[in-house]
């Protein structure tokens, strides 16, 4: 019985490096899914810098592949990546190809003029998210596939793997109360879905308009599979580790607190000028990708997270810890909070139990049947293996 124990040990053993050692393919590398479907039509593609396919973007790869390109919808951040969060982009033309670049983030609806619509037959979506319900690349796509749906265009959608795609947690968003442009499903903060899977789960559940779509899968992924990104996916976002950290330190976008945006670790540290008892310092500056950061030229005390081992901040997931830390530590309770808190969330009683001193075990307490009864609703929609 021992040795057919110690075998089964050795062949799953085996198994597990022969995945572990088999290339991955991304969506926009698996041509032969995708291009046929191209030939004769007007393609417009919703992308940004992180669409390569191997060496080459993508919109460079149809150009000469021959595919006829007439428009590139940019998501935030801009086609090319370097824009601010939020912040508002200009339509322009591309100096490599000329082919023109729609924005999303012009500052007006979101949502492409009838004569944008009218001019392509068929959408290709890649962009490489980090799958966090407020990170809004998905909602870019999804405003896109609604558009389509309007439109009888087909979308297709290239699909990347999900860097915290390994887990999901936190609490599902409250869409009466704080539906908005950084949340936009009843999700987790974490889901666990790549972008292929969202646009599934979205038609599948009546959260987008019926539309044709497709997803050209990943070759080689798992849900378990670390894939470290080869390109940062947005300005804030330079390093893994700073992915990782994201799902938790972004809460500090709602509250008076720096998470280090104009600084070289963005997202790997908090802090603000009265945090008591912080060994750390650090002073945020205008800089690109991060142009009027919170507590600029201001020196801020707090916490340097960046010496966390990566297992450690994946095992602790979606982790209120630090928040609660800086809340107590700040000194102004009254005003630590800002709206922005309530829409990264999602809920009401994540704020309420901070303030009535509950312990960052005891608040997720609250979210965990609602996880759990997500991750079976999830599985329908799933491509990979969990």
């Amino acid at each position: 019985m021992k040795q057919f124990v110690f075998t089964l040990l050795c062949l799953f053993a085996l198994a597990t490096t022969a995945c572990a050692d088999k290339p991955l393919t991304v969506g926009a590398e698996r041509t032969k899914e995708y291009l046929p479907q191209l030939e004769d039509k007007r393609v417009a593609v919703l992308a940004n810098h992180t669409a390569m396919a191997g060496e080459e973007h993508l919109v460079d790869m149809l150009v000469r592949e021959g595919i006829n390109v007439v428009g590139i919808f940019s998501p935030e951040h801009g086609f090319r990546g370097g824009a601010d969060a939020g912040e508002h982009v200009k339509s322009s033309v591309d100096e490599k190809t000329g082919i023109p670049i729609w924005s999303l983030y012009d500052g007006k609806s979101g949502r492409p003029s009838d004569d944008k619509m009218q001019a392509f037959d068929v959408l290709l979506v890649d962009m490489q998210d980090v799958g966090l319900r407020f990170y809004t690349y998905y909602i870019s796509m999804l405003n896109m596939i609604n558009a389509s749906a309007d439109f009888s265009r087909k979308v297709i959608v290239l699909d990347r793997p999900n860097p915290n795609g390994m887990y999901v947690d936190g609490p599902i968003l409250d869409m009466e109360k704080y539906k908005s442009g950084v949340g936009a499903l009843p999700i987790p903060v974490v889901h666990g879905l790549t972008m292929g899977e969202i646009a599934l789960m979205a038609q599948g559940e009546g959260w987008s308009k019926k539309c044709d779509v497709e997803v050209v899968t990943c070759k080689g992924y798992t849900h378990q599979t670390r894939y470290d990104l080869p390109i940062a996916p947005s300005p804030n976002l330079p390093t893994q580790h700073s992915i990782y950290l994201y799902p938790s330190t972004c809460l500090f976008e709602g509250t008076v607190c720096s998470l280090g945006r104009g600084t070289s670790h963005p997202f790997e540290c908090y802090g603000h000028p009265d945090y008591k008892d912080g060994s750390f310092t650090f002073t945020p500056r205008s800089v690109a990708g991060a142009k009027n950061p919170p507590l600029k030229d201001v020196e801020c005390y707090g916490v340097d997270l960046r010496g966390i081992d990566d297992d450690q901040v994946i095992k602790e997931g979606f982790n209120l810890e630090y928040v609660i830390d800086a809340y107590n530590k700040v000194g102004k309770p009254e005003k630590f909070f800002t709206r922005m808190f309530l829409l990264l969330t999602g809920v009401d009683y994540i704020k309420e139990m901070i303030i009535a001193g509950n312990t960052a075990d005891e608040i997720r307490a609250r979210w965990q049947k609602d996880v759990e009864e997500f991750k079976v609703l999830r599985r329908k929609y799933l491509l990979y293996e969990e």
